[in-house]
């Protein structure tokens, strides 16, 4: 929850309070009082300075595309090296002045100039033709930057950069790009001495296409919902157990992680019901689900890490969570090896598996962890009633099963807990 939007509600309930006479107006004094003072917002005059040093560096960078082959090469380095220098140095004043976001506006422009001077120098120069080794330059530069400044934006323009490398290298070899983990541990390093939760989702966000680009792979396609069921796993597991640290700054991250954990253990849950039945998924009838064994590491951390935070809080929710992460990573080993036979269990496992999900937010009121499981939810359901390979007379017969079941267990929740309501 971000510090305003609380501070707002809980000025609104102590005033409450206070007319109910719930608490005494010394305690409430004493409350506020130890209260941190509030950074200051975005005003109106920020969000039109905003705009217009926006249109400025686009206003720049057009004038520079527009004169390029008419000015001589060192004018043209010059050129790109002042507006570097002029927008860190404008950052750099308005950081003393106070103004931060003005100063992470300057320095993420900055950022983006130096993406912009990296092709064109290569260009001017005639360098080697590496996408992929300029967009790390690019992202090396912006997270160095980003690490002088602090500037939120120029970490999203590191990571963007970095994603991009990422992805073009895997373009190139067809294997997951390992190198791309140092870049996101640097990056996950600041968040943590940063404390900001906005860090933390850009960390998480960046995450996800290097998962989906490990998991694209020419010789395992049949896995490609399993692994990243895997790396869903490690982000879910890890964010749990980041998130029972006593310590704000990882505690607060680790909720960050989770939630982005959660929803991608949903798309590979429902991604692997929907593609149970595709011909890609097995190409002989001996063959099953392959998943490397780096993958398969990272599902079991995963669940390692959702366990050890069960253990740790003592809390059911976070109990539920490791089961759902326990279920889906189950999935893949009681899927059938060829396409003659219904994977049934493997149907239970992935709707027991979002139920868990569901049912952990709930406790833990987590909303996005709860949001997760009712896509996940409505992902398998569609992945049962989608395919068009088997018998829809039994998939409608095992959803009625499935859905007394969830009625059954839904009427003994009720009696064991009076108060709840299914």
């Amino acid at each position: 929850m971000f510090d305003r939007t609380y501070r707002e509600r809980l000025e609104t309930d102590l005033a409450q309070w206070e007319a109910d006479g719930v608490i005494a107006p010394e305690a409430i004094a004493a409350i506020r009082a130890a209260l941190p003072p509030l950074g200051p917002g975005v005003t109106i005059a920020a969000i039109v300075a905003i705009i217009g040093g926006l249109l400025i560096a686009a206003a720049f960078l057009a004038f520079v595309a527009a004169h390029w082959t008419e000015l001589a090469r060192l004018f043209r380095f010059a050129m790109l090296l002042a507006g570097i220098l002029v927008t860190f140095g404008l950052g750099s004043w308005f950081a003393r002045d106070g103004r931060a976001v003005l100063a992470d506006l300057c320095a993420s422009v900055g950022a983006i100039i130096f993406g912009a001077a990296i092709a064109l120098i290569g260009q001017m120069y005639h360098l080697g033709d590496d996408f992929a080794a300029g967009m790390l330059l690019w992202a090396g530069g912006a997270l160095v930057a980003a690490a002088l400044t602090g500037s939120r934006g120029a970490l999203a323009v590191a990571l963007a950069a970095a994603c991009i490398w990422t992805c073009a290298r895997f373009l190139e070899s067809h294997d997951p790009h390992f190198s791309f983990v140092l870049i996101w541990l640097l990056a996950a390093g600041l968040t943590f001495a940063w404390n900001s939760r906005v860090a933390a989702h850009l960390i998480s966000a960046a995450a996800l296409p290097w998962w989906i680009s490990a998991a694209v792979q020419p010789d395992l396609e049949p896995g490609f919902a399993f692994i990243l069921a895997d790396g869903a796993a490690l982000l879910f597991g890890a964010g749990l157990a980041l998130a029972t640290t006593p310590w704000q700054r990882t505690s607060s991250t680790g909720a960050v992680l989770s939630s982005y954990g959660a929803i991608l253990l949903a798309v590979a849950s429902s991604l692997a019901v929907v593609t149970a039945n595709d011909n890609a998924f097995f190409h002989s009838i001996s063959r099953s689900p392959g998943q490397p064994v780096w993958a398969v590491a990272c599902g079991v951390a995963g669940a390692l890490f959702a366990l050890g935070a069960a253990v740790t809080t003592r809390r059911p929710g976070a109990a539920l969570a490791g089961g759902a992460i326990a279920l889906v990573l189950l999935a893949p080993a009681t899927w059938p090896s060829s396409q003659t036979g219904e994977p049934w269990l493997a149907y239970a496992l992935e709707l027991c598996a979002m139920l868990c999900l569901v049912v952990s937010g709930t406790l833990d009121a987590a909303r996005p962890r709860i949001v997760a499981g009712w896509i996940g939810i409505a992902g398998v359901i569609a992945g049962i009633t989608w395919a068009v390979k088997g018998s829809l007379l039994r998939r409608s017969v095992f959803l009625a099963i499935a859905g007394g079941a969830a009625v059954l267990l839904a009427t003994v929740l009720g009696r064991l807990l009076p108060r709840g309501r299914p």
